[in-house]
C-alpha cells in the first residue's frame, strides 16, 4: 500500500464525532461508580500548597525553560479534530510538571545537535476541557475518560513532533496530529523508510529521557507513574508566573 493511499484512509473527523455521539448512550453504560473519587486541584492555593510539599509538582512554562521550542497549540484554535476552539482563553504558552519539563528540555537539546527541534501540539490540559471532550465524544478510544483524568490533566504528557530548525517544517511522520487510523499506531510499519526513521528518532529520543509512548498515537508521550501527580483544573492564566 502506498503512503498516499494510507494518507487517504484518514477517518472523516465529522463522521467520528457523529458516530460517537450516536452511540454515547451505549458507552455511558460503562459506569465508573465503583472507582475512587478523583482528586482534582481547582484552586491556585491548593496548587501552591502541593508545590510547597513537593517541588516536582511545580508547573513550568515550556517556553521559558526551552526558549527555542515551537508551539502550535491546536486546541487554542479550530485546527483540531473537534473543529472547534477548546481552550477559550487562547493561551500563548503551555506547561508541564517540573520533571517532565526538564526531561523535555533534554530531548530538545539532543535534537538541536542534529539540526532539529520540537513542536508542541498540546501539553497541560485543564480538567474541564477533558470533560468537554468527553461530553462531545463519549468514547475513550478517542478522548480521555474524565473519571480517570489524563496525563495532560496531570501535566506529564505532551503531544508533539520534530521540526527542521532551518526550515521550521515538520519532519514527515506517519499521519497528521489526531489521526484515528491504524497508520498512527507505533506498530504500523507499512510506511516509507524516511517516515519510519523519523518516527523512530522521536520515539528513541523521548524514551531516552524517561517518556513512554502511547501505542495508538505516534505523537503522544507521557512520564510514567501518573499517580504521583494530581489532576488539575486551573486555567493557563492562573499558572503564569
Amino acid at each position: 500500500m502506498s503512503y498516499n493511499i494510507i494518507q487517504r484512509r484518514n477517518i472523516s473527523l465529522s463522521a467520528i464525532i457523529i458516530f460517537c455521539l450516536q452511540f454515547s448512550n451505549i458507552a455511558a453504560q460503562d459506569t465508573t461508580m465503583n472507582e475512587k473519587p478523583l482528586k482534582v486541584i481547582t484552586t491556585i492555593s491548593e496548587y501552591k500548597e502541593s508545590v510547597k510539599k513537593d517541588a516536582n509538582q511545580k508547573m513550568v512554562n515550556l517556553q521559558k525553560l526551552i526558549p527555542n521550542i515551537v508551539l502550535d497549540l491546536r486546541y487554542a484554535s479550530t485546527n483540531n479534530f473537534m473543529q472547534r476552539l477548546m481552550y477559550e482563553d487562547k493561551p500563548a504558552c503551555t506547561f508541564m510538571r517540573l520533571p517532565a519539563a526538564k526531561a523535555l528540555a533534554q530531548v530538545q537539546k539532543e535534537l538541536n545537535k542534529m539540526g532539529y527541534g520540537l513542536k508542541i501540539y498540546d501539553a497541560y490540559r485543564p480538567y474541564a476541557v477533558t470533560k468537554k471532550f468527553w461530553d462531545l465524544v463519549h468514547d475513550d478510544r478517542y478522548v480521555a475518560n474524565p473519571a480517570k483524568g489524563s496525563g495532560h490533566n496531570r501535566g506529564i504528557a505532551a503531544d508533539l513532533t520534530i521540526i527542521d530548525l532551518k526550515t521550521k517544517q515538520e519532519l514527515k511522520m506517519p499521519t497528521g496530529f489526531d489521526n484515528f487510523t491504524d497508520s498512527a499506531h507505533h506498530d504500523f510499519v507499512n510506511l516509507p523508510d524516511e517516515i519510519l526513521k523519523n518516527r523512530k528518532l522521536l520515539k528513541e529520543t523521548m524514551e531516552k529521557y524517561g517518556f513512554k509512548e502511547f501505542a495508538t498515537e505516534w505523537w503522544h508521550y507521557s512520564l510514567p507513574d501518573p499517580e504521583k501527580y494530581d489532576v488539575m483544573d486551573l486555567s493557563f492564566e492562573e499558572l503564569k508566573d
